[in-house]
């Protein structure tokens, strides 16, 4: 039999990566702005901010991207909440990038598990900290794991994919429904609603009427861990948002958080950063200061 090859078409290849960042910024932070011959996306992980791009202005909101051509002058400023922040610079010369210009978009479930896993890749792959804003080079580690920087470039193409597939259904979010993902969904927002609280997995599965092993094995499939495990993570982040807001000591922080007691909610956040809470508010306000994010007066020096 006579076998033909066929050249599979990519129309979006990812050819140079420039920089990958989290930024975690405390509150009334501003970037000053810059342009570049090359193309950005800034995805709002937490946090509210104005964006600048070109000659508009306009506000993202959480879970909102926006792209920035190169060459356009873009830069932000705080809304009022701490924002937390994914930027990614890189060279696609693609004649579809097009599409991207001036585009903000609010990312659905797929997109910010490709941001997510984006974040992920880089952190694996390079020495250079994804929080340092002077970043000019991406150092790979020595020890990065196996095709890690093509996994990058991957989750980074078909993010760009499915937002361009996006134009030819109107109004199209995110991936359709499923009754999987609406139980995630709705055990997410249960959980977001009550930081406050110190739940139990009996709770949990009784208010949300889900089996204790159905949760666990949804919980495991989609963030690697248990359902409390992921709940005891969004307290953290939640923590290190108030902590970067500037407007509650730690004793209120781990009473707003249903800590047992300012001790206990210190000795958990250092056993999921490896830091203080003090120490953390004082690395989050140098590393504002030393990066051209300026933070207002109520950012505490704890």
């Amino acid at each position: 039999m006579n076998y033909q090859p066929l050249v599979p078409h990519r129309p979006l290849l990812v050819q140079e990566i420039y920089t990958v960042h989290y930024f975690e910024y405390t509150t009334g932070c501003s970037f000053s702005g810059e342009s570049h011959n090359f193309w950005e996306l800034l995805y709002v992980d937490k946090g509210d901010i104005q964006v600048t791009a070109g000659e508009q202005t306009c506000r993202l909101r959480r879970g909102q991207l926006i792209f920035h051509a190169p060459g356009e002058f873009h830069a932000f400023s705080n809304l009022g909440t701490a924002p937390d922040l994914v930027v990614v610079s890189f060279r696609c010369d693609s004649p579809d990038m097009a599409y991207f210009r001036g585009l903000t978009v609010q990312a659905g479930e797929t997109e910010r598990s490709l941001l997510a896993r984006i974040v992920a890749e880089s952190a694996a792959a390079f020495a250079t900290p994804l929080n340092d804003p002077y970043a000019a080079l991406l150092e790979r580690r020595q020890q990065a794991p196996f095709g890690g920087e093509q996994l990058l470039c991957a989750a980074l193409e078909e993010l760009l994919i499915r937002l361009i597939r996006r134009r030819s259904v109107p109004g199209r979010a995110e991936e359709p429904s499923r009754d999987v993902g609406d139980a995630m969904g709705q055990v997410m927002d249960y959980l977001t609603t009550r930081l406050d609280r110190q739940l139990t997995l009996e709770q949990i599965c009784q208010d949300n009427l889900i089996g204790r092993s159905q949760l666990q094995k949804l919980f495991h499939a989609r963030t690697g861990g248990g359902v409390m495990e992921y709940f005891s993570r969004m307290k953290i982040q939640a923590a290190r948002r108030m902590i970067r807001e500037g407007e509650l000591n730690f004793t209120q922080i781990a009473g707003r958080l249903g800590f047992q007691s300012p001790h206990y909610f210190s000795r958990r956040f250092r056993q999921a950063t490896g830091m203080s809470p003090s120490e953390y508010a004082r690395s989050v306000k140098m590393l504002s200061e030393l990066s051209g994010v300026y933070p207002d007066d109520r950012t505490n020096n704890l």
